[in-house]
Order: C-alpha cells, then structure tokens, then sequence
C-alpha cells in the first residue's frame, strides 16, 4: 500500500515537473535567451529582478524590473537585456498556474560587452509607484508587517510577490484593505519565510509585475522569536543547485552548478527515495520494538549475597561451623576449696585482692603462672586474676579459718569478631551465694 501511495505521487510530480535554462550568457546590453524543458502549462513569463547595488559611478541605477511574455504556448524565449556589466539580477519563471512555478535563479552576474547603448549611465530610473513597509526596512518571521501605498500613485489593486533568489518564489496575499493615518492604503501581511532568508518584496499593479519595484530584505527572528506560523510548505531556499542551468555568478568566471531548475526530476527522485528510505527505517524500528516486547524476558542481573548464598538456588544452605578456636568456651566457676580455717586472714586476703583489681591491670590466665601457689583450684587462679605474692598470702595458709568467697565479674572477650548484637550487652554479673564459711560456733 505504502508503495502504491509512493508510485501515484512520483506519477504526479513527474507530470506536473518542469524547469528552465538559460541558453545563452547573459551580457550587457546583449540578448538573453531561456528555454522551458517538461510539462508546464503556458503561457510562460519571466520576471528579471535587478539584485544588489548598481555598478555605475555615482551609484547610478539604470535598471529597471523586466517582465517577459513567451510568444503563445512557445517554451523559448529571447530578449534585449539592458543591465550594465558587473551587475546582477535573479530569474523567476511562471506558467498559467502559478507565479514562480517554474523555478528562480541565483543572482546571475552580467558579463561586459562593446555595447552600451541601452542605458544612459547619468541618469536614474525610477518605479511608476513606491511602495513602504511597516515596521520600516524590515521583515520579521511571523510578526505582523503593514504593506501600503498611496492610492493616487497606484493604477488598480497593486499585487506583491515574494522572491528568494535560488529558492522558492510565491505571490503574498492582499488581505483586508484599510487606511490608516500616516500609513496610508495597504493590508496586513504576516511573513511565513522563515529567519535568516533573503528574501525580494517585489510590488506591482495593472500597468505589470514589478511596476512598484522591489526591496530585498534579511528576515529576521525578531526580539521574541515566533515560529509558530512556519510549516514545512513554508517559502524557503532549496537544497541543491538552484534554477536556470549554468550560467556566470560572478565577474572572475564562477558559474551555477548546472541544474536546469528547481523542479526538476532529479530533486523529484532524490525526495521519493529519502522518503522511502525513511519509511523503512521506522519500519525497522517498529519490528525492533515489537520483536523486544514479544520475546523472552530478559533476566535482570540481582546482586549476590555472599553470606546466604543464591536465592535462587534450590540447595539447602549447608551449616556452618566454626573452626574449634573460634568455638565459644564457657566459663566453669570451680568450686571453692576450703583449706584453711583462719577466716579473719582470709578476710584481710581478699580486700587486698579486690583493692588490687581496680588499681592495676588484669592480668589473662595462662598455662604458665608467675607465683609459686600451688593451690591452682584456688577462686583466686580460677578467676583469672594472679594474686601477687604479698604476705597476706603467707597469712592465709597458717591461718586456720575458712576463706570467704568473694564477687567474680566475667568478661567475654571478642576475639573471634563482635557478637550478632548491634549494640554492645553490659558486662553480666554473676552473683554467687554466701559461703557462710566465716560463722563462729557458739560455745555450749
């Protein structure tokens, strides 16, 4: 379908396509001669639209907007071209169904010749009428502008033309007529061209095109750039070579490329391909997308746990153990031994002990002991706290009454890295109950 649509507009281009050729180099006061090529529907016209400054001494201008008609329904045209060397001009040919239809120029430059006598070079030529623009001297993408004249200079309803030299060429539309005070007769016109354009405001009336002559203007985005009247028919420069084949652009020998318009079928094909090409990259994309949406789904990558393993594996999790050095040990409080009866030397022994414990540093139990006690059952040596080898030890093993038990602290070392806790436990105290070792017997 998509193709069918393609054939019938490539059909139709082709049939309405046609163009021009200037068939000789244009020179002063030499003729000028043009050929119409394709199916456009005569009768044709050109219209020559003077360009740039004049290049006569005094900045004399002598030349003037020309309007040619082919003779009948002849595609060839030929006429005396009365510009000056070094000066330039822009070409734009019509046909019955439209102006600018077939094409515009570059601004072609005027080669020199012996002849000079279609122009007086002291004296200046001027439009039968002036035609303002307001705001003055400028033309703004889609801001509003005021063209008007003076009615008594005017013979009928003057018309304007738009002109971009090497692009598209189109008639302005005369909107609703009103006067206004110091700006006389004339209409509201909100330019399409888009900002940056040259652009050729050419006024005329029933005396001809171009009566009104002609201002050539840079469109201009304006303080507030408003796009929004411009779409993509908008009147613009055309890619590619422009109208009217080869010709001189310059006095140095530089010429056009050498297209032969700016509807050409060349231009015409070029477009239904990159048209075509387009419709098949977004078909391509489309599959793409819709190819994505219906496969398999992708597995997302998940991060791994180190520590419990793959979700996703359906093994249970083996148990770990410890090696046997980081296996916890309990602490076993031995009982206490009894083997002495003096419980007032006891007494005196452990306050010394305790006074100890908060003054110097705790000492780990090992295998090797620094004292010479043989009691290692004593609570003192299963504490973990080596008693120093005062005389209160001395006194302890003459004395015959029974040692007094004394409050232990336990403390869990972490060597093996901190507990499953988040917050550290305080440390736990173990209370033990009286010994009851230090009772008297009463006398009978």
């Amino acid at each position: 379908m998509i193709m069918s649509v393609l054939s019938i507009l490539f059909s139709a281009a082709l049939v309405s396509a046609y163009s021009f050729t200037f068939t000789s180099k244009p020179q002063q006061c030499a003729n000028l001669s043009l050929q119409i090529s394709g199916s456009g529907k005569p009768p044709y016209s050109v219209l020559i639209i003077p360009y740039g400054p004049s290049p006569l001494s005094n900045n004399v201008e002598v030349r003037t907007i020309v309007s040619q008609q082919f003779p009948g329904d002849d595609s060839s045209l030929s006429f005396q071209l009365k510009f000056p060397a070094n000066s330039q001009f822009v070409a734009v040919i019509s046909d019955s169904s439209g102006f600018g239809s077939g094409g515009t120029s570059v601004a072609a430059s005027v080669l020199d010749s012996s002849d000079t006598s279609c122009f007086n070079a002291t004296h200046s030529v001027s439009p039968d009428f002036p035609y303002n623009i307001n705001p003055p001297n400028q033309v703004v993408q889609c801001s509003p502008s005021r063209l008007w004249w003076t009615p008594s200079q005017v013979q009928g309803t003057p018309n304007f033309q738009g002109v971009i030299p090497g692009g598209d060429s189109f008639s302005i539309p005369v909107g609703t007529i009103t006067n206004v005070a110091d700006m006389g007769t004339g209409f509201q016109w909100v330019p399409t061209v888009r900002a940056g354009t040259t652009l050729l405001v050419v006024s005329g009336d029933n005396r001809g095109l171009g009566t009104g002559g002609s201002d050539l203007f840079t469109v201009s985005a304006g303080l507030f750039p408003n796009s929004s009247c411009a779409t993509n028919t908008s009147p613009s420069s055309t890619a590619g070579p422009p109208a009217g084949g080869s010709y001189p652009t310059n006095t140095s020998g530089g010429t056009t490329s050498g297209s032969s318009g700016s509807n050409n079928t060349g231009a015409i094909v070029g477009g239904v391909v990159g048209g075509l090409a387009a419709i098949v990259v977004l078909g391509l994309v489309a599959f793409y997308i819709i190819r994505r949406k219906t496969g398999p789904t992708s597995q997302k990558e998940r991060p791994v746990n180190l520590l419990h393993g793959d979700p996703d594996d359906n093994e249970p999790p083996s148990s770990y153990q410890p090696p046997p050095y980081l296996q916890p040990d309990p602490y076993l409080v031995t009982a206490p031994t009894i083997s002495s009866t003096s419980a007032q030397t006891d007494h005196v022994r452990n306050s010394a002990l305790l006074s100890d414990s908060f003054t110097s540093s705790v000492w780990r139990q090992s295998g090797l002991t620094l004292l010479s006690d043989p009691r290692s059952t004593t609570p003192e040596l299963d504490a973990g706290v080596l008693s120093p080898p005062t005389t209160a030890l001395a006194s302890s093993r003459k004395s015959g009454m029974s040692r007094q038990l004394r409050a232990v602290n336990i403390i869990q070392h972490e060597d093996a890295g901190p507990s499953s806790a988040q917050e550290p436990a305080e440390p736990e105290t173990i209370e033990l109950p009286p010994a009851y070792t230090n009772l008297r017997k009463e006398p009978n």
